[in-house]
């Protein structure tokens, strides 16, 4: 066991579970010293990627996570309060409940793409529903690592929160380790290897994973409004994003028409690099023999323009996750060969449609699977605290966000207090004869009904 795992334990057994109030003055010690190093993560972030957009560091990793702490410490109470149960007649005059308790301790694996974000908000769900935590950042982006775990140790203190570094080895390890809980966020095949090595100590997973989220155009859409929603999410930290529109298919409107619409939005360079040259060269390999069609000049080191992607069917582009500021783009006949597109691959996280009728997009809704279904923008819905967030299949499955992520983290308890003497009780051993018609006649058997 990880020497930073025994600490947790050993303070659990000392203290206990966190009380709510204590719950609460931590989600707030945290909402405020995000928002204090709020410069800091964005230099960090800054750092790890070689050129990241300050503006999209401070609202999708400092002003998520700093609403979402604001917004558990208010609605804890409401979350945590437990639940009546109705007891059926004969055990009368017992009273049944359903309480919310803490399941432990919780291991949180983040990601390099959001490196605060995605460690903190499952980390704000865990910690509201009373948690100890144990985070694990990316070795990808180190400086935000060392900043991430000086903003655990500063707001929640060693015996409640703490953080490990280190590379692949450490990875590996701390994923087999005894939590309570374990989340992941990242690709899917490692979401595959996490999953087997949590399930050697039959550990529950929350997997928030990938896909590739595709934007369904319909003849209804006005293509200059699409085209700018589809950009503006797919720039958002150069496309680094397991919610960014992957793929367009086009239904009643022509490639060309869209390129020229992308064009017009003046939306071509994203201000934020690929994180490293490891994720530079992936996806030069994956968009090999797949006709680009660049909307700007990239900028300096590996900030790269936004492109269209046309490719045979086969390509390896409309099968794998994109995750750059690659657009792939296709024509296809009708909503019905777009559904066929859609229910061909694994179930995305989110499904994007314009120009859709309430009629077709409940056909959408009938006929797919996906995490989420939004119209007419993309990327934004994550950035809604109260709404539950995850996938589907390989796209991942749990919930994190709001009351959704509360009740992840917590152990539904059923709580149960008997009277001391109930109609059931005429059933107890020893029994005779009159057990028996007794059990017949409240099954009416022998009735004819």
């Amino acid at each position: 066991m990880l020497p930073d795992l025994i600490a947790l334990r050993q303070a659990e057994a000392k203290d206990g579970t966190l009380p709510i109030a204590r719950r609460r003055a931590l989600l707030a010690a945290l909402a405020g010293a995000v928002r204090r190093r709020a410069e800091a993560v964005a230099a960090a972030a800054d750092a790890d990627f070689g050129g990241r957009s300050a503006v999209e560091t401070l609202l999708a990793d400092v002003k998520l996570v700093v609403d979402a702490a604001w917004r558990a410490r208010r609605q804890l109470r409401r979350w945590a309060r437990p639940r009546r149960v109705p007891v059926p007649f004969p055990f009368l005059p017992a009273r049944a409940r359903e309480e919310y308790v803490p399941k432990g301790i919780v291991g949180i694996m983040a990601p390099w793409n959001y490196p605060l974000q995605l460690a903190l908000l499952p980390a704000i769900d865990a910690l509201a529903a009373g948690n100890r935590i144990l985070v694990k950042p990316s070795e990808a982006a180190p400086a935000t690592a060392a900043l991430l775990a000086e903003i655990l140790a500063e707001a929640l203190g060693p015996e409640v929160a703490r953080c490990v570094q280190g590379g692949p080895e450490v990875a590996a390890a701390f994923a087999a380790q005894p939590f309570d809980h374990l989340v992941f966020t990242g690709g899917t095949e490692t979401g595959r290897r996490v999953m087997q090595a949590a399930a050697r100590n039959l550990v529950p997973v929350t997997l928030e994973l990938g896909g590739k989220c595709p934007c369904l155009v319909l003849p209804g859409a006005d293509l200059a409004a699409a085209a700018r929603a589809i950009l503006a999410g797919k720039a958002l930290n150069a496309g680094q994003t397991c919610i960014a529109p992957d793929t367009v298919l086009l239904i009643g409107h022509a490639v060309a028409e869209f390129a020229a619409a992308c064009r017009a939005t003046g939306i071509a360079r994203p201000e934020t690099a690929l994180a490293n040259d490891r994720q530079a060269a992936r996806l030069e390999a994956l968009c090999d023999g797949a006709r680009l069609t660049p909307l700007g000049a990239d900028g300096p080191g590996r900030q790269r323009a936004l492109a269209l992607a046309e490719a045979p069917p086969d390509h390896p582009l409309l099968a794998e996750e994109i995750f750059g500021p690659v657009l792939a783009v296709q024509e296809v006949a009708d909503l019905g060969a777009a559904l066929d597109w859609v229910r061909a691959r694994p179930a995305p996280l989110a499904i994007y449609l314009f120009g859709a009728t309430a009629e077709e997009e409940a056909w959408v809704a009938r006929e797919t699977r996906s995490g989420a279904i939004v119209s007419g923008r993309c990327v934004d819905y994550a950035a809604f605290p109260a709404l539950a967030f995850g996938g589907t299949g390989a796209s991942g499955f749990g919930r994190r966000n709001g009351e959704a992520g509360f009740r992840e983290f917590s152990l539904l308890r059923a709580r149960v207090r008997q009277g001391r003497w109930s109609l059931a009780r005429l059933l107890d051993p020893p029994r005779d004869a009159g057990a028996l018609r007794l059990v017949r006649r409240l099954l009416r058997l022998g009735q004819g009904g």
